[in-house]
């Protein structure tokens, strides 16, 4: 592409300003980062989404798992899926955007893929008080709208927990936090970092947020 001001970037259609980016949703868990997704996705039509809580949910509905020993094996096959995927998205130039609570554990590779296909990297990290994001996780652990292999550590298509609160593999306060500050959901990012505070979704300026990831790619283009 050849190059351009930043004033002639932002004449340009969004589906072509957008190009060679990775955007990560990243941070907490239950900070309304799909709700984010959504938006965003009325602002830029057709950007593809990734996300490992959906390849997650089609391994365990496909392969089940009768132990946690089992559960933690299957997270190869997830994460391998994930990169692959994400990297047939970067090798057509595409935007991507993909929403989890990345960690170290996954920038390594991450980090591989933006190099080998020249993209740059946006990450949105939403946080915000614990105790207040724990009462929400919790309340959608315990809908029937959440899968259920998120909360056991055993599970078969098909099963049902009528009473959600005895699920083996339910996230405990201490857990959550041990995740979110031990484990670096609240520290994870790669390439411009927005931070948001999501401990009230409601409040989140999602239009702003929107704003400044276009201005980051028009500084870069």
């Amino acid at each position: 592409m050849e190059n351009r001001t930043a004033s002639q970037v932002v004449g340009l259609p969004r589906e072509v300003r957008m190009r060679g980016v990775l955007i990560l949703l990243a941070g907490y868990p239950a900070t309304g980062k799909s709700t984010f997704c959504s938006y965003l996705l009325e602002r830029h039509p057709g950007i593809p989404v990734i996300e490992p809580d959906d390849i997650k949910e089609e391994v365990w509905d496909e392969v089940g798992y009768d132990n946690a020993e089992e559960k933690a094996r299957l997270e190869l096959r997830v994460w391998d899926t994930y990169y692959r995927r994400l990297a047939d998205f970067m090798e057509m130039g595409s935007a991507v955007i993909t929403d989890y609570p990345f960690s170290g554990k996954q920038r390594p590779t991450l980090s591989k893929l933006l190099t080998r296909y020249g993209y740059r990297a946006i990450t949105v990290r939403f946080v915000g008080d614990l105790d207040v994001i724990y009462a929400r996780s919790l309340a959608r652990d315990l809908s029937q709208e959440r899968h259920l292999g998120h909360l056991m550590n055993h599970y078969r298509k098909g099963d049902y927990l009528e009473d959600r609160s005895k699920a083996d593999a339910l996230v405990t306060r201490e857990l959550l936090e041990e995740r979110c500050v031990g484990k670096g959901y609240g520290g994870f990012v790669l390439g411009s970092l927005i931070e948001v505070d999501a401990t009230d979704i409601a409040s989140i300026d999602k239009e702003g947020i929107v704003d400044r990831i276009e201005e980051l790619v028009s500084e870069s283009t």
